[in-house]
């Protein structure tokens, strides 16, 4: 008898656990046709994310700084454009998510798209009309011009191609160069992952298969990618020779250019629908591979391992 009910009490126990991965997996399969209530939730989720998130932006960053009428802010110069390919990247990236989001509430491919590319530019607008109202920055052209960009990678994909065959993603590896200026390239790591442009890479993630016929057989998940970077970078504009009554070192200021292997895991046949979400993450973020890069200083290196 105990046997019995021990064996009755698991039985239960796997068709429970059974019934929960299914209920999971359904959850975060895309619907097949417009589904208000995933929509609706949507809505809510993203306005209180978005005023979380500028009320945020303004208390840790902008708060700091007196404001002022809106100007323009000439920064073309800064940083060695890394922060324009940054705008191009988080537009990019933004659009897409949108995008998918929308699409897993049934909304048609070419409208999800549409309001995905508008919700990418909007919320990069945001930020630059913001910084056009801080004595600190001011609103860019130039980072407009790079959300634009950004933004125009994805939908120009999906009206050409109906799907994304190039990605932009990012990837950061720790630097020497914040503990000479914490306060401008991050104190710890997540403000350095922000802020650190020398340990910050962007890339162009090309799928190769997408650009193939089917009859090639090709790994749909291999990727093929060109990246930028730049090193040496204590300021902005041209390195200080004191911080705080600390000597910083010469750097000499260069570009970085690579080439390197990349994946697209969320495209491997037969995953589950929750499997395929998470994984689309690695659209976002470069997987860390071999690379092959070219510097005005070094000229060719070969990084066995590169993020």
């Amino acid at each position: 008898m105990k046997r019995r009910t021990a064996h009755l009490f698991f039985t239960c126990l796997l068709l429970t656990g059974s019934r929960s991965r299914l209920s999971a997996q359904e959850f975060f399969r895309p619907a097949d046709h417009y589904n208000a209530g995933r929509v609706a939730g949507t809505i809510i989720v993203e306005s209180a994310i978005g005023t979380v998130v500028t009320i945020g932006l303004n208390y840790l960053w902008y708060k700091k700084f007196p404001h002022s009428k809106f100007h323009y802010f000439n920064d073309n110069n800064e940083w060695l454009n890394v922060d324009k390919v940054g705008h191009a990247t988080t537009a990019y990236n933004i659009a897409a998510i949108q995008s998918d989001v929308l699409r897993w509430g049934g909304v048609r491919a070419s409208t999800a798209s549409l309001i995905g590319t508008a919700t990418g530019l909007a919320f990069m607008s945001m930020i630059e009309i913001m910084d056009g109202h801080s004595t600190k920055w001011g609103f860019s052209p130039g980072d407009m011009i790079a959300n634009l960009a950004g933004c125009a990678l994805y939908e120009g994909q999906q009206l050409l191609w109906g799907g994304q065959r190039i990605s932009l993603k990012y990837s950061y590896h720790a630097t020497l160069f914040p503990q000479y200026y914490p306060a401008e390239l991050g104190g710890n790591l997540p403000q350095r992952m922000l802020k650190d442009y020398n340990g910050q890479s962007y890339w162009l993630s090309f799928n190769i298969a997408s650009f193939l016929p089917s009859s090639a057989h090709f790994p749909q998940w291999l990727n093929l990618a060109a990246g930028y970077g730049a090193e040496g970078m204590v300021g902005a504009v041209t390195n200080p020779t004191e911080v705080n009554g600390k000597t910083v070192p010469y750097f000499r200021r260069y570009r970085q250019f690579y080439l390197s292997f990349d994946t697209d895991l969320y495209r491997l046949d037969g995953l589950s629908p929750l499997a395929a979400t998470l994984l689309k993450v690695n659209r976002t973020i470069k997987t860390p591979a071999p690379a092959l890069e070219w510097n005005e200083v070094q000229g060719f290196r070969f990084h066995s391992f590169y993020y």
